[in-house]
């Protein structure tokens, strides 16, 4: 028999104490953007204004770092998509000697501190006498969003039936007409959940960058620097609110596409 059980009211005090604890200081920042104070944070504010945000908009550095970011974060989210597909492929529907190592040496760079991977991506390029450009800091991306998404693909392809690849292949379909119509459909909502999920993490990373960037600057290595030596702070804070908002987007798109992941075609046999 269903009952109805509610939460006791002191759990639920203390799971909007901790809410609040978590996004109290996010909801600091949409305040702050729209104060009337340039110099300093008052609270409360002396006032509100939405005056910054054609500041902001009339900022060249700030369009020129959001341009940086998109087009690293995008390049990573590509090239992330291609090898953590592969590579989740060949460690879901093979069996082979050191198995199980590759797929930790896959997962490793996201679980290292991002300092370590900095100062190691640095060293590598000093060595091998790359300069550092934009494509330093793709590819020091594409290190940790290969991971999201081999990580999403693997637990797909584990759930998916390997006996729809065999009847693809009994009624005469070649490796590519399997790949497009049985692999990809069943996988499609897992890659892009993935992909969304590695541009939010590209977006806004910022360790990693500090040490592949030169003397480049993407968005949030652009308001570190504001931070340090501010111009005018509600500026910082309009950016900070685009930057929560474009990275909130993709991990809620994200959200929704896997929390039903296991309705899967084959699945169930």
């Amino acid at each position: 028999m269903h009952s109805d059980q509610r939460a006791p009211i002191a759990l639920k005090i203390a799971a909007g104490a901790g809410l609040l604890f978590l996004h109290l200081p996010i909801l600091l920042i949409f305040v702050y953007a729209f104060t009337t104070e340039e110099r300093s944070y008052q609270w409360p504010p002396p006032g509100l204004t939405t005056k910054w945000l054609a500041v902001t908009w009339n900022r060249p550095d700030i369009w020129e770092a959001l341009a940086l970011s998109v087009k690293v974060a995008s390049i990573s989210t590509l090239i992330a998509l291609l090898l953590g597909t592969l590579c989740a492929a060949a460690v879901s529907r093979s069996k082979f000697f050191g198995r199980e190592a590759i797929s930790l040496m896959v997962i490793l760079p996201i679980a290292l501190p991002g300092i370590v991977t900095g100062i190691a991506l640095r060293s590598a390029f000093n060595l091998a006498d790359i300069p550092f450009s934009t494509w330093t800091i793709i590819l020091g991306h594409a290190t940790f969003c290969v991971v999201v998404v081999y990580n999403n693909a693997v637990a797909r392809f584990r759930r998916s039936s390997a006996s729809l690849i065999e009847a693809s292949m009994d009624l005469g379909a070649d490796g590519f007409q399997t790949l497009r119509y049985v692999v990809l459909p069943n996988i499609a909502t897992a890659l892009l959940a993935g992909g969304m999920l590695a541009f939010a993490l590209s977006f806004d990373e910022v360790i990693v960058t500090t040490f592949t960037a030169g003397q480049q600057q993407t968005l949030p290595i652009w308001m570190l620097e504001e931070l340090v030596r501010p111009r005018q702070r509600p500026v910082t804070n309009v950016v900070a609110m685009v930057v929560v908002l474009v990275t909130f987007l993709p991990i809620l798109g994200a959200f929704y596409l896997t929390r039903d992941g296991d309705q899967i075609a084959g699945s169930g046999k």
